[in-house]
């Protein structure tokens, strides 16, 4: 079986639910092709953008490449907040309800690695 290859600059660009001013593209899986148990994205987040507060629908891997961004994790009645910066990474288990924003005055990156979701 050979490997498929997707260019960054060829990589389809998607829609993400409830983000606000971020730049999406898929490197694998859904519209770069099939895989089996994940997808793979690269999310750019411009200064201001933001993934509003939403549950993750799968489980679901962040790996901020470059720049800061705030990650806010919700869990009841208690909120975490967290500033993931360049090479840091986060695992949420499905249904995590988070949201992300870009707080700084430069743009951000994130690698967004996340489950084909299960039926219910």
């Amino acid at each position: 079986m050979a490997a498929r290859i997707t260019r960054a600059a060829e990589a389809p660009a998607y829609v993400a639910p409830l983000h606000e001013g971020v730049v999406t593209n898929r490197l694998q899986g859904i519209e770069a092709g099939p895989t089996e148990a994940f997808w793979v994205g690269n999310s750019v987040y411009p200064p201001g953008s933001r993934a509003l507060t939403a549950p993750t629908a799968a489980e679901t891997v962040y790996v901020c490449l470059a720049g800061e961004l705030v990650l806010r994790v919700t869990d009841g009645d208690t909120q975490t907040t967290t500033t993931l910066y360049a090479g840091d990474s986060a695992h949420m288990p499905r249904g995590t309800v988070r949201s992300v924003d870009n707080e700084s005055t430069d743009d951000a990156r994130l690698l967004v690695v996340i489950a084909v979701p299960r039926p219910d």
